[in-house]
Parts: structure tokens; C-alpha cells; sequence
């Protein structure tokens, strides 16, 4: 066994259950006993000690101070270990992963969230491969010994993908999760392979920990028909912020009535983020006359980030005591590898395939 160190954290969630025969139930296992429970782990040339919640949490309870308890067992336990796989449930993981992307700056070791379809107590699980490919991830090191993902990850059904751009898009499948507008990192096959390109260089600075602050954001989705007075009445409530789900590439409503709703709020000091409906593409505000017409009432631009990064992108720069001006200025910039702008994002989509 070498000397890398890996730190198993488990929230909860569908992978850390087994089955209780005489009851016929499940319920979480032990992770004390870990090695126990995945003999296939001691075959693994690396230490893992893993920590699990007191109290696990279905991830649907996923919350800000959830986040800031991992990213404070992150930050006090950051010198100790190489690498860290983080257990999670799929229902919010893609939000867990993007908060984590925005909170750990500085980061240099890989932070590796996995979880399954089904427990891992049970003879079809995902859980087991999951785990333990998530776990090699981590551990994985070029050849000056440094960590291969020194960034937040999502691994799932042989698939590494970025935290702040991984997405769940099935209930049902294996390969729950996708990444729309970014190739993987890396892929599982009979060996790992690993796109070094693609993956975030470590940061030129000091790791810190930034913990989030509760954030009420407006959700705005548009559909044919929708009322500007039902613009008006959200657009009049108590949040500063507002994600703002835009047609294609960055189309809306043209009439006077829709857009005067939003000059009125932003003038009112009320930031509106547009991001797209569509899964795979960017909300363009240059494209379309509805779309040059949003950038003028004062929507800021979205790019190509999933709705999951713009909940967590705009949490996080609330937290960190930014006037609406900077925060609308960061919301533009690509900070942690969570958005594509301009001529790259062809690329990239063309990439993508």
C-alpha cells in the first residue's frame, strides 16, 4: 500500500443502505465497518478512513449548512488526506457538487461525489463500482505525484464529469447523469483514462474554505401564454435575485408589458440571471430580437451554465459581500470552470458531438 490517503464522507443517500434480511428492510450500514461491507477495498493500494453523518439526510433536505458542514470536514481535514469521496444521493447531488466548486477555492486534491441507483446491500447494485472508481479517482496521481482531478467531481457509470457542470437527467437509468455543455474528465473502461485538457489546473493560490449564506432566489420559467402581471407579482417579492429561464438560445417575450416588468425590478436594484431551458447550448443575448431586448432591460448572461451552477454560482457570491455590480460582473466571468463564453463554446458543443 502506498502512502496516498483517501477520506470517505457519507451524507446519505441510496448507495450507503443494506438490506436487513430479517426484517426485509433497509438501512444504512455502518461505515466504521466499511471494508467490511466492500472487501474489495482492502485490495486497493491506498488508506481510507471515512466519516458518515451522525444522522444521514435524504438529499432532497440538502441545504446550505449541509454544504458548509462538508466544506468545513474538507477544510479541517485538507493537510490530512490526498483525495476525498463524498457519498451523496442523486436527487441534488449536481447542486451539492457546484456549491462545493464555488466554496473550496484554491483547491488541489479531488473531490469526488458518487452515490447509485441502487443500495449497495443489493445483488444489482451500482453502488459497489461507483465507489470504488470514484475512490481510484481520487487517488490517481501523475507522474511529479501530483493529483490527476484537482478539482469537484461527479463520477458516475464510468463517467468522471465536472461538479458545476454534471446534471441528473434520469430517475430510472445507470448513467443517471450528464454533462450538457462539457465533455467528461475522464472515462472508465479496462483502464481509467483521463482527458488532461479538460481538467482544471490547480489554483495559483492558497486553498480556503468560503461557507454560503441562506439565499432566497426567484425562479422564473417561461412558457407560451404566461401573464406579464405574473412577471409583475414574482418580480415584487422579497428576493434580490432571479434566475430568469429563457427560450433556446437566449429568446423571450417582446412585449412592452414583459419587459418593462423587468426594467422596473432591476431599477429597483433586483439582479436577473438568464440561463436556458435547453439541456445542451447557451442563452445567447445577442442573438434574437427577444434576446438583444433582455440585455437592455438589464438581464445578465447566463452562458451556458446548468440551473443547478446558477443556484450555487449566485449563493456563493452573495456570501462573499459583493456589491450588485460585482456580483453581476462575476456572474459573466468563468470562475471555476462552470461556464463557456463566446467562440469556445462552439467548440466545445462541437466537442461534445
Amino acid at each position: 500500500m502506498n502512502g496516498t490517503k483517501i477520506l470517505i464522507i457519507y451524507t446519505g443517500g441510496t448507495i450507503g443502505m443494506v438490506e436487513d434480511q430479517a426484517s426485509d428492510s433497509l438501512h444504512p450500514f455502518d461505515f466504521d465497518h466499511i471494508k467490511s461491507e466492500l472487501p474489495e477495498l482492502r485490495k486497493m493500494q491506498c488508506k481510507i478512513e471515512a466519516l458518515a453523518f451522525n444522522n444521514p439526510i435524504d438529499s432532497s433536505d440538502m441545504n446550505p449548512d449541509v454544504w458548509n458542514y462538508l466544506g468545513d470536514l474538507i477544510e479541517k481535514n485538507y493537510d490530512k488526506f490526498d483525495g476525498f469521496v463524498i457519498l451523496h444521493g442523486t436527487d441534488t447531488m449536481a447542486f451539492t457538487a457546484s456549491a462545493l466548486s464555488f466554496m473550496l477555492e484554491g483547491l488541489d486534491k479531488p473531490v469526488i461525489l458518487t452515490g447509485s441507483q441502487l443500495p449497495i446491500g443489493v445483488l444489482r447494485t451500482d453502488g459497489k463500482e461507483n465507489l470504488i472508481t470514484a475512490i481510484e479517482i481520487a487517488m490517481s496521481k501523475d507522474h511529479m505525484n501530483r493529483p490527476l482531478v484537482p478539482e469537484v467531481g461527479v463520477y458516475f457509470e464510468h463517467r468522471l464529469l465536472r461538479g458545476n457542470r454534471s446534471h441528473k437527467m434520469s430517475a430510472y437509468h445507470f448513467n443517471a447523469f450528464d454533462s450538457p455543455n462539457y465533455p467528461p474528465l475522464a472515462e472508465a473502461g479496462i483502464e481509467l483514462r483521463f482527458f488532461r485538457h479538460l481538467i482544471r489546473k490547480s489554483d495559483p493560490y492558497d486553498f480556503k474554505y468560503t461557507p454560503l449564506k441562506v439565499c432566497d432566489i426567484g425562479i422564473i420559467t417561461l412558457y407560451p401564454g404566461m401573464s406579464p402581471k405574473q412577471i409583475e407579482r414574482v418580480l415584487q417579492g422579497p428576493e434580490k435575485y432571479y434566475i430568469l429561464q429563457v427560450f433556446g438560445s437566449g429568446n423571450a417575450p417582446t412585449s412592452s408589458s414583459f419587459l418593462n416588468a423587468l426594467r422596473q425590478a432591476v431599477r429597483l436594484g433586483k439582479l436577473i440571471l438568464s440561463i436556458s431551458q435547453c439541456e445542451v447550448g447557451s442563452s445567447n443575448l445577442s442573438k434574437y430580437i427577444g434576446a438583444k431586448e433582455l440585455r437592455k432591460a438589464g438581464v445578465v448572461h447566463g452562458y451556458d451554465m446548468t440551473f443547478e451552477a446558477a443556484v450555487t454560482k449566485l449563493i456563493y457570491l452573495d456570501s462573499i459581500d459583493l456589491s450588485t455590480d460585482q456580483i453581476r460582473m462575476y456572474l459573466q466571468r468563468d470562475i471555476r470552470g462552470e461556464m463557456t463564453i463566446g467562440e469556445d463554446l462552439r467548440t466545445q458543443i462541437e466537442t461534445i458531438g
